[in-house]
């Protein structure tokens, strides 16, 4: 009888422990104060590069409510580095474009931990198109932002 509970403890504790884990750190307004300064984000829809986590239908559920589509795309002139994108001439990164609406984009604000950890900024992908990109902020700027 001991094992059963213990099993089923486990069952019930594990997906709650990471349900909690997920909500503290990409939804709750206790772990995520975005800096005064930041832009307000226009009403409507965006397109966004992504070119890692975010590339996972099930991590864009997760942090934005739906897995959304996507469609292939390159970014030219850069080349990944580690989390971040480093210009790069004759490089490029592949990819995919997401299209979010105003309060989808937040959310990625929150998740990418924008004014604190990345920035967000408008590139030109090799099609011709803007969309939005995650860059890492220069390392001084990540030192104050701690403070």
């Amino acid at each position: 009888m001991t094992r059963l509970r213990l099993l089923l403890l486990t069952l019930l504790g594990l997906p709650l422990a990471v349900a909690g884990w997920l909500w503290l750190t990409l939804l709750s307004p206790f772990t995520y104060d975005p800096p005064d300064d930041l832009p307000a984000i226009a009403e409507g829809r965006h397109e966004v590069f992504v070119y890692g986590t975010l590339r996972s239908g099930l991590v864009r559920w997760v942090v934005t409510g739906r897995m959304g589509e996507s469609e292939p795309a390159v970014l030219e002139g850069f080349r990944r580095e580690g989390l971040d994108l480093t210009e790069a001439p004759g490089k490029r990164v592949e990819g995919e474009v997401i299209e979010v609406s105003a309060a989808e984009l937040a959310r990625l604000d929150r998740y990418e931990r924008l004014g604190l950890r990345y920035e967000r900024v408008t590139v030109e992908l090799a099609d011709g198109r803007e969309a939005w990109v995650y860059r890492r902020l220069p390392e001084e700027a990540l030192s104050e932002a701690r403070l």
